[in-house]
Parts: C-alpha cells; sequence; structure tokens
C-alpha cells in the first residue's frame, strides 16, 4: 500500500512538478492548497485541475486569511511589482514575500499529516531561481522539521517523525520544467502569475511571470499557458 503524504499545492509550477515527483516515488499524495487572502486566488482554481489531473488521494483547501494582516503585495494594498527583465529583478526580499507565509502552510500540513498518520510532507520551495524568499531557504526547511518533530504527538509519544521533503530546492527553473516534463506534467492546467487580469491571463511581467518564463525558456520549451504580454527573460 502507498505511503500517504500532505502535498503543499498551490496550483503553480513548482508544486505541480513536486506532486508528479511524489506520485513518481510511490506515495499517495494528498493534496492541501491554501486559500490565504492572496490577490491572485484564481491559483487555487489551477491547484484543483493538477490534484485531479495526478490523481490526489483527496484535496483540501484550508482557509486562514493573511490579508487581515497585510504586509505583502500579494495580501495588502501594495502594488506587485512589474519588470521588463529578470535582470531587472533587484536584490533582497521583494514585496511579493508574504510574512511567515510557509511557516504557516508547514504547520497546517503537519496537523493533517498527523491525524492522516503520514510522515511526509512535500513543498516546491526552490533557492535557486526564485524571488528570495527566507522560508524558501535549507536551512529553513531543516529548522522546521526539528520543530515538528518536537511538536506533535506522533513524534513524541509514538516515534513517527516527520519528514520535509523539497526536491526541487537545489533545481534551476529550466531543472524543474525538463523533470516535470519528463514525468508527463501537463503545465497548461498550473497558474504562477501574481497579478493575473480580470480574464485570467497572467501578466507577463511580475517577478513569478519572468522566472517562468526563462525557465521555459532555458529549457526549450515552449509555456502553454496565456499571457497578457511576455517581457524579455535575459
Amino acid at each position: 500500500m502507498p505511503n500517504k503524504a500532505v502535498i503543499l499545492l498551490s496550483g503553480g509550477l513548482d508544486s505541480t512538478t513536486v506532486f508528479a515527483i511524489a506520485n513518481r516515488e510511490g506515495f499517495d499524495g494528498y493534496a492541501l492548497s491554501i486559500r490565504y487572502g492572496q490577490r491572485h486566488a484564481i491559483e487555487l482554481a489551477a491547484a484543483e485541475r493538477v490534484a485531479a489531473s495526478l490523481r490526489a488521494a483527496e484535496h483540501v483547501i484550508a482557509d486562514v486569511n493573511l490579508n487581515l494582516f497585510g504586509g505583502s503585495a500579494l495580501t495588502g494594498d501594495i502594488d506587485v511589482p512589474k519588470r521588463e527583465r529578470v535582470a531587472d529583478l533587484p536584490p533582497g526580499i521583494p514585496a511579493t514575500y508574504v510574512p511567515a507565509r510557509n511557516t504557516v502552510f508547514l504547520a497546517i500540513a503537519l496537523a493533517w499529516a498527523e491525524v492522516l498518520e503520514a510522515t511526509d510532507i512535500f513543498m516546491g520551495v526552490n533557492a535557486l531561481d526564485y524571488s528570495g524568499y527566507p522560508d524558501c531557504r535549507p536551512e529553513y526547511v531543516r529548522a522546521f522539521e526539528t520543530m515538528a518533530n518536537l511538536a506533535t504527538k506522533a513524534a513524541v509519544e509514538q516515534g513517527r517523525r516527520t519528514t520535509i521533503h523539497t526536491p526541487l530546492i537545489e533545481l534551476t527553473k529550466a531543472q524543474i520544467i525538463e523533470r516535470g516534463l519528463a514525468l508527463g506534467v501537463d503545465y497548461g492546467l498550473t497558474h504562477s502569475c501574481y497579478d493575473p487580469g480580470s480574464d485570467g491571463l497572467a501578466c507577463g511581467s511580475c517577478d513569478s511571470c519572468l522566472l517562468r518564463l526563462k525557465g521555459f525558456s532555458e529549457a526549450g520549451a515552449i509555456d502553454p499557458i496565456a499571457y497578457k504580454e511576455r517581457c524579455g527573460v535575459a
């Protein structure tokens, strides 16, 4: 019988690839998406499409309203930065960073995993072609895993230790796309844009769109989703 795993699924390119990897590794995937007050909540529809396509054992959408606090271009009254090229991305942590988002998401995933008697959690964080978020780094993931195994009844009384899997953390975006295509991922089901139009089209110029387009270009593949415009990726 396959091992159960909770898989954080945003509906984006990275989390979709991670789900396909977990499937290939023989896990029975329980998809967890979060409605957290994000302006790009259209990604949840993509998550539903992906969960169905990759045959999730169950798909839960949890509500945690981080919009109450704001503090991010994704959850507050701050404009999503737009740029012409990936080379224009500035150093430092961008305005699209959502305070403590991955900590909140992992905590919810940990709770569900304990209920499912699952010891594996997958997430699509990446420390190479990414936007500079502090909660996407390997040292953060290791620290959360240590904390998780101090915090649950499953670990303390039953010896069931949780493992946080981050199979993309040391891959470039192009390598992630190549891996997903080799696994048969349909990236046309996904959504990555931070600031889509009312028609659902990706803007093509937010950080997430630029990094996605760069990845497809470097992988020698065509991005199947529609864009309002496609800026340069150099």
